[in-house]
């Protein structure tokens, strides 16, 4: 093996909270506000906010519907482009206070926030920097307080929270106060991932099918901004060097909000595992948006999809016929009897950094070591399929490295199909 430095002279490691955030591997994305009465994804801001009115809302099924299917954390758009804010802002009236809901009194983030905490799962919010409602929006320096003032309401009023998403879209050429935004960020919500803009510690993929690139090293100098444009956003310098990828994706192609009669455009289960495999398993978290509906429902169909995609993953990767860990370049796995294998899940010990860039799976097979595969990068996860063989040892060869490679978890599976 060569000890190289191909990725980093100094190998970048990811904090505490990076490492958390990667072990929760699957969020779910819940586009949820005007829009959804309106049967519209980018509202103008001027839809009357007597539209809002969710009367089954029930946040809890939202995330019991996440906690069931194996999702570790759930982000909901408090504000999307169209300025409509889902709790009562005390910065503008276009918001749920004027709205016929609860008769005004309701609040979703506040729902959203408990229904998580409820079932154990992360909570995390959307807030669109770019507002086509607020007439201040023109005037950069004052916006910039509106804006502030806003997320200083949410970033204190529901608790921790896991992910604070920053939708880039709109905002192209735009500059906002970053510093100010991110200090209110560090003061509020230290521990909270901060996607893709101001000083982020998670970046966007790049693409909006849940798809991450191979290799998706875990290191980056920056990251397009969002899909209308090829820019790439300038972060600032208290962005670490490790920041891992989000891939988010709408479980009905190119939808994110709900919209009526479009169950046909739900993702098949076979295109949805072929997601997973390239998001988690390229070793970045997967984001899947289910929209609720205007009842302040998820969709039944949508619900009973995404409950199927939970269910075979955990049939697939829920038991390993064997695991183990090991370090060097070599480490080699034993199982309890000669089974027949079809995939490989390799882990690094990310703690210690991304150090491996070559590898091979190998099994013992016939009295001699036969290549299944090979890759270059995988960093928190890396899923390998391969045609089903008989083995009774499999072992990882580490070509090229920039330390001594650190293995967390090999493990080996029978997915069959």
């Amino acid at each position: 093996m060569s000890i190289t430095r191909k990725l980093e002279e100094q190998l970048a490691v990811p904090s505490p909270e990076q490492l958390a955030w990667q072990d929760m591997e699957l969020g779910m994305f819940c586009h949820f506000g005007i829009n959804t009465f309106c049967d519209q994804e980018w509202g103008g801001g001027k839809d009357a906010p007597a539209l809002f009115n969710p009367e089954r809302l029930d946040a809890k099924q939202w995330a019991r519907s996440a906690k069931e299917a194996g999702f570790r954390y759930l982000i909901l758009t408090a504000k999307h482009h169209d300025g409509f804010c889902l709790w009562p802002t005390a910065t503008t009236d276009y918001s749920v206070a004027s709205s016929p809901w609860k008769e005004g009194k309701g609040d979703v983030v506040k729902e959203c926030a408990e229904a998580c905490r409820e079932e154990g799962i992360g909570f995390g919010i959307y807030v669109s920097p770019w507002d086509r409602h607020e007439p201040c929006y023109a005037d950069p320096q004052q916006y910039d307080d509106f804006y502030c003032r806003q997320l200083e309401e949410l970033l204190t009023g529901y608790g921790p929270l896991v992910e604070i998403w920053f939708d880039g879209a709109g905002s192209e050429g735009r500059e906002y106060d970053w510093p100010r935004i991110m200090g209110l960020v560090k003061k509020y919500q230290p521990s909270a991932m901060v996607f893709n803009m101001g000083a982020p510690t998670i970046r966007w993929v790049g693409n909006e099918d849940g798809v991450a690139p191979y290799p998706c090293w875990n290191t980056a100098d920056s990251s397009r901004g969002s899909m209308f444009s090829e820019e790439s956003l300038k972060w600032l310098t208290e962005t670490p060097s490790w920041v891992p990828a989000e891939c988010d994706v709408p479980i009905r192609k190119d939808r994110w909000f709900w919209h009526p009669d479009e169950e046909h455009l739900l993702l098949s289960l076979d295109q949805l595992m072929d997601i997973y495999y390239r998001s988690v398993g390229h070793g970045a978290t997967l984001l899947l948006n289910v929209a609720p509906d205007p009842r302040g429902l998820l969709p039944e169909a949508d619900v009973k999809r995404l409950l199927e995609f939970g269910r075979e993953i955990k049939r697939r990767f829920g038991s390993a016929l064997a695991e183990g860990s090991g370090s060097g370049e070599a480490v080699q796995l034993i199982l309890p009897q000669a089974c027949v294998i079809d995939h490989v899940v390799v882990m690094e010990e990310i703690a210690y950094g991304e150090r491996i860039s070559q590898y091979v799976l190998e099994a013992f097979v016939g009295g001699e070591w036969l290549e299944l595969t090979r890759g270059s990068a995988i960093g928190h996860k890396k899923i390998d399929a391969f045609s089903p063989v008989t083995t009774d040892k499999v072992r990882l060869r580490v070509l090229e490295a920039a330390a001594s490679p650190v293995i967390k978890k090999l493990a080996v599976y029978r997915c069959g199909q």
